[in-house]
């Protein structure tokens, strides 16, 4: 068999890219007008195109530890674990400095305060990303290659236990009636958490953060599967029948544990992490066997400075809702006087979205031109 060990392949770059471009588009979505539902969160059960965003995000996570490991592998052990815990508190750290900026909040008469500490949120995306990444490496460091698929059932089967033992007897799956929720109020505080309708819940949330492990450790194990089987129609033929079987079996899981992202539940992880395996199983087949490499670099600009263009989307998005005189905010006046006249309606507020994100692009590409590439 060909040593594929130190080969990396542009199918997992092409994949973490995508991500990231259709991670602005969602977030940004423009307007004026009710956007398409795919392009909108699950109200709760169930999944859209957008509720696949972020978990494919930890699971390319998962797909980069394959190449990072195998450097970690050759340092002494407090030197990997002073790595691990370092990106952890960076990410985390990054993540609520986020949830503060702008620092100052202001309205569109010109009052100015400063936003409080002891109300800024916690637990938010690169949180999250941060504290799933740290365990997914604490857990390849320390348990062998064929353990990581029975840690995981463990994880998922466990988190399905604590939800239903933990949670509000008859509501344990409910926005008010999950452990999640329970957990984040007695530890965080709703000060600290996420509000939406009304409601205070983070779907961020500290005990949701366990399954979410679960979709690095299946990136991670993607990508080992992948490098050690290399270019061959086998490996893709595998990596459809696995991508397959999870989805069936979180279809039928979701009867019992319904399919949620906000809950992030252990079906919501079979069944996202089944989807990214098929579709990197299909990314594989036209990129690496069929060589069809046309486009990808559009995707490899996003996927080379992944957590710089998010970030960067982050900080430019804030900018959309500052109030220009008129007491209008910038996204509201750039929708109604452009992108509402072009296309009204949900089209208008996907180019919008799109607008925005080639911009984020047109940095990402300045900076692969340079060749400067932000890593932690």
């Amino acid at each position: 068999m060909t040593d594929n060990s130190h080969q990396r392949f542009i199918t997992l770059d092409v994949f973490r890219g995508l991500t990231i471009f259709f991670m602005i588009v969602v977030n940004t979505q423009g307007s004026g007008a009710v956007p398409f539902t795919q392009l909108t969160h699950a109200a709760w059960n169930g999944c859209t195109l957008t509720d696949l965003v972020f978990p494919s995000f930890l699971f390319a996570v998962g797909n980069a530890m394959v190449f990072a490991n195998k450097k970690l592998a050759l340092l002494p052990e407090r030197a990997a674990l002073y790595r691990i815990f370092r990106r952890t508190c960076l990410l985390f750290l990054i993540g609520y400095l986020l949830s503060w900026y702008p620092f100052v909040g202001w309205n569109g008469e010109g009052a100015i305060w400063l936003k409080p500490l002891g109300e800024t949120r916690i637990m938010a995306v690169l949180q999250r990303i941060g504290l799933a990444y740290c365990f997914a490496s604490l857990l390849v460091r320390y348990i062998s290659f064929r353990y990581l698929v029975l840690v995981s059932a463990l994880l998922l089967i466990t988190y399905w236990g604590l939800l239903h033992y933990f949670g509000y007897e008859g509501i344990p799956y409910t926005i008010e009636g999950n452990a999640v929720r329970r957990l984040d109020l007695l530890v965080l505080g709703a000060l600290h958490m996420y509000k939406e309708n009304g409601i205070v819940f983070d779907p961020e949330g500290i005990l949701s953060t366990l399954p979410a492990i679960v979709n690095v450790l299946a990136g991670y194990l993607t990508g080992c599967f992948i490098l050690r089987k290399g270019k061959t129609i086998a490996c893709i033929v595998r990596l459809l029948l696995t991508g397959t079987a999870l989805v069936l079996i979180a279809l039928y899981w979701d009867r019992f544990f319904p399919i949620n992202k906000k809950l992030w539940s252990s079906s919501y992880v079979l069944y996202t992490g089944g989807i990214d395996i098929l579709f990197v199983g299909v990314l594989y087949y036209f990129i690496e066997i069929r060589q069809w490499k046309r486009g990808t670099y559009f995707f490899l600009v996003f996927g080379k400075n992944p957590l710089f263009i998010y970030i960067l989307s982050n900080l430019l998005g804030v900018f959309l809702i500052l109030y220009l005189p008129g007491n209008i905010t910038v996204i509201d006046w750039l929708n109604t006087k452009i992108f509402q006249v072009i296309a009204p309606g949900p089209v208008g507020c996907l180019l919008f979205s799109l607008f925005f994100t080639m911009l984020c692009w047109l940095a990402g590409w300045m900076m692969d031109k340079k060749k400067v590439y932000i890593r932690l």
